[in-house]
């Protein structure tokens, strides 16, 4: 079905809309789908994301700032999201003994072990959700967002 059709427009569109709203409808049908399977967990895609960036850390901290330029989501509020994740008990607040005002943020051990938990559960989705493309479909995908961002 083609987004003229998915959007109820007997207009055909220009090629340069037709992608970008095609684009836009595909994100929000995306993230319907991520939200709902995580929905079960009690977090967001967002506090997902910052969950990994945290595990991706190797056990160092990380401040505000280097979850914010990591995360998929720009718009997010950040310190929301840490808040959120602290509150479940899958992160943690760490104080700079020398600089009582930096903050860093930590993976805890229940995070780590909700993400083993969930992570492969994501993973299948992923793989459920682009099953109707080859590899081949899936590399040109990727390049071509990619191409379109620069």
């Amino acid at each position: 079905m083609n987004i003229e059709d998915i959007i109820k427009t007997e207009v055909k569109l220009p090629l340069s809309r037709r992608a970008i709203v095609n684009l836009l409808y595909t994100e929000n049908w995306v993230m319907d789908k991520i939200n709902i399977e995580l929905k079960a967990y009690d977090i967001s895609l967002q506090q997902f994301n910052v969950l990994r960036i945290l595990q991706g850390q190797k056990d160092k901290p990380a401040n505000l700032s280097t979850i914010q330029e990591r995360m998929v989501s720009k718009m997010s509020n950040t310190t929301r999201l840490v808040d959120k994740l602290i509150n479940k008990g899958y992160a943690k607040r760490i104080t700079c003994k020398s600089n009582r005002r930096k903050v860093e943020i930590s993976i805890t051990e229940e995070g780590k072990n909700f993400l083993k938990k969930v992570s492969p559960i994501m993973a299948d989705f992923e793989n459920r959700i682009t099953k109707n493309l080859s590899k081949e479909d899936l590399n040109l995908l990727n390049k071509l967002l990619n191409k379109l961002r620069t």
